[in-house]
Order: structure tokens, then sequence, then C-alpha cells
């Protein structure tokens, strides 16, 4: 039976086991190169510490976008290359527990969703 699956350090999606692992499988922390290149900088940092910001200053029941965590941390003409990383971070967020992912107001799995998210608390 395969180890149970983990969930990347910077991207937050599910690395499932792989045979090619199967003697360092305790050291994989990232799902992919480009993930181990990435990395989780002071901007991702930042871009965490404003979701659960925006999310205490709303109803407990409110949720936000990525767009808006993008916008706090971004310049007016930049915010949108943070995109994908407020989604990142979402993920990491809702690995740790703090958070869920909705779509449709029905809590998904973040490594699979698709399309327009919303971020609320747990």
């Amino acid at each position: 039976m395969p180890p149970e699956s983990k969930t990347c350090q910077s991207c937050g999606r599910t690395i499932e086991w792989r045979k090619k692992w199967e003697r360092s499988w305790d050291d994989v922390r990232y799902c992919s190169t480009a993930c181990r290149r990435r990395g989780v900088s002071d901007v991702d940092r930042k871009l965490e510490d404003t979701i659960l910001d925006l999310l205490a200053q709303r109803a407990r029941t409110s949720t936000i976008c990525p767009s808006d965590a993008a916008r706090a941390v971004g310049e007016e003409d930049s915010w949108r290359e943070l995109m994908e990383p407020a989604r990142r971070a979402a993920r990491r967020l809702v690995d740790r527990g703090e958070v869920e992912i909705t779509q449709g107001g029905h809590v998904v799995d973040p490594s699979t969703a698709k399309g327009p998210i919303r971020i609320r608390r747990r």
C-alpha cells in the first residue's frame, strides 16, 4: 500500500506517491521542479497574511476572492500578476486548516478546483 499523499509546500496541491520516490518519499516537499525553484517568497507570505487579515475584517461567514488579496498586495497596474500566487497562498492556508476554498457556495478540493474560487474562514 502506498504511503499517504502530501501537500506541495509551494503551490499547496496534493502530491501523490510515485514509485520513483520510493526511497526518498520522506524528503519530497515539492510537486515539480518549478515549485522547487519558486519555493515560498516574502510576497507569498504577505499574500497569506493579507488573506487572513481580509477575512478577519469580515463577518464569520463572508468570503473573499483571491483578487482582493492580490489587489491589496500589488500595485494598481500589476495586481493581476499576483492572482496565481494568491491562489497558491489560499491552497497553503487550506492545508494548514485555516481557510476553505469554495465554488458556488460548496467547499471544493483546492488541488482540482478550476475557475473562480472564493476563500472563507474555517
